[in-house]
């Protein structure tokens, strides 16, 4: 019977068996998967992130390039302007943001750096670095219009102004002079022609006072010579502002003619009945057109 049982406990163990290795088998399984999935999820991640790492170092490189500037300092007309601008602009871009800054048209600049500058280069190929000084030459067209005006110019718009008036020779301050008549000793004048300055002094004429006159032209001294009685007054040409002119009424062949010895009107030096044909010359002399003869 001890035998028997012992047989039924041996059986029993060893049936039992195969229902524990069936569970030992799928425990075993399960592990597996389980051990294989942890497996490939950290592999998977990175994947991604191999690949996103390998984007965005890309996508750096390309902005880091499109966004790299240069400070640049702008000098024209001795003012100075700060200008922050991309290395791949080229040269006739910079022209375009100076111009926004300056008012000074492209084609009107010329832009300095080691040399003039050229425009169909980038300023990374001419090698400009952070805080170079661009130098910038040029006007604007404003400041074009506002150069000296030639002296002719401004002849035509004095006459003009002069149109608009009562004629000098109507005027109180010149009939006074004028009415005392032509002086006996006066030059000849000798209308419809053109000649050149006298060698010698013009003279017989009256100034503003009533007095005699003489106008001496000393060429190689630059200088006008303004004498009566009295004394002489030597002028130099550059000082003399303006020449006004305008025929005597009733005597065409005779002019006035005042020289601005100053700044406004009140300067002016009247001379009276000055011949015809020496009144372009004298304009001309004075003003800074010489006569070649």
């Amino acid at each position: 019977m001890a035998t028997q049982a012992g047989s039924e406990e041996v059986i029993m163990e060893t049936e039992a068996k195969p229902e524990e290795a069936e569970q030992l088998g799928e425990e075993a399984e399960k592990g597996e998967e389980a051990e294989k999935g942890d497996t490939e999820t950290p592999s998977h991640t990175d994947a991604v992130d191999a690949t996103t790492q390998d984007s965005s170092i890309s996508n750096g490189d390309d902005g880091d390039d499109e966004q790299e500037k240069v400070d640049l300092k702008i000098i024209w007309n001795k003012n100075k302007y700060d200008l922050k601008i991309p290395v791949n602009n080229t040269g006739a871009q910079l022209k375009e943001r100076i111009h926004s800054l300056t008012g000074l048209p492209p084609a009107m600049q010329k832009v300095m750096y080691k040399g003039l500058l050229p425009e169909d280069k980038t300023l990374r190929e001419i090698k400009i670095t952070n805080g170079a000084k661009i130098m910038v030459v040029g006007s604007t067209i404003n400041d074009v219009l506002a150069v000296n005006t030639p002296k002719e110019v401004v002849q035509q718009e004095v006459k003009a102004e002069e149109n608009k008036k009562e004629p000098l020779c109507r005027q109180k301050q010149h009939r006074k002079v004028l009415d005392k008549g032509k002086p006996d000793d006066i030059m000849a004048s000798v209308k419809g022609t053109k000649e050149r300055l006298p060698t010698v002094p013009l003279s017989g004429m009256f100034n503003k006072s009533g007095g005699k006159v003489r106008l001496t032209f000393k060429l190689e001294q630059d200088q006008l010579w303004i004498g009566t009685k009295e004394r002489t007054e030597k002028v130099p040409m550059g000082s003399i502002k303006n020449v006004v002119t305008e025929p005597i009424e009733g005597h065409e062949d005779y002019y006035m003619m005042a020289f601005q010895l100053g700044p406004t009107e009140a300067s002016q030096y009247w001379v009276y009945w000055v011949p015809t044909q020496f009144v372009d010359a004298i304009k001309d002399t004075v003003l800074g057109k010489w006569q070649y003869f």
